[in-house]
């Protein structure tokens, strides 16, 4: 999927302990680690879902963004506009690209519900 066209916009988010506004004590909740990051996102095929099925993995996407520091497999990416929106999915790992390793992530994903 080298160099897809990014026209969707995401937020990057990681999971954090924050405290509650009303009884003041500590709860997990998502936060924003980046905002509207243009990416690619595409359903993998039919031949990459029956493989990844295979591997008992539910990757059902994969999204393409341009390089950022600091992204783990524990943040999750969630949809921002179109189609896409207020969708969860979740990284089952994230590649580097090929040829430097600096230009653009791909990012197989599974999609749900994430609540912490």
């Amino acid at each position: 999927m080298t160099h897809a066209r990014r026209i969707h916009l995401v937020n990057i988010q990681r999971n954090a302990s924050v405290q509650n506004t009303h009884s003041g004590g500590m709860v997990d909740n998502w936060v924003d680690v980046h905002t509207n990051i243009f990416a690619a996102i595409e359903p993998l095929s039919v031949r990459g879902y029956l493989q990844s099925k295979a591997d008992q993995s539910d990757v059902s996407v994969r999204i393409e963004i341009d390089a950022l520091p600091g992204l783990d497999s524990a943040m999750r990416i969630v949809g921002v506009c179109g189609c896409h929106a207020g969708k969860i999915y979740n990284p089952v790992g994230i590649l580097e690209d090929m040829l430097t390793g600096q230009e653009y992530l791909t990012i197989p994903c599974s999609q749900g519900v994430n609540q912490g």
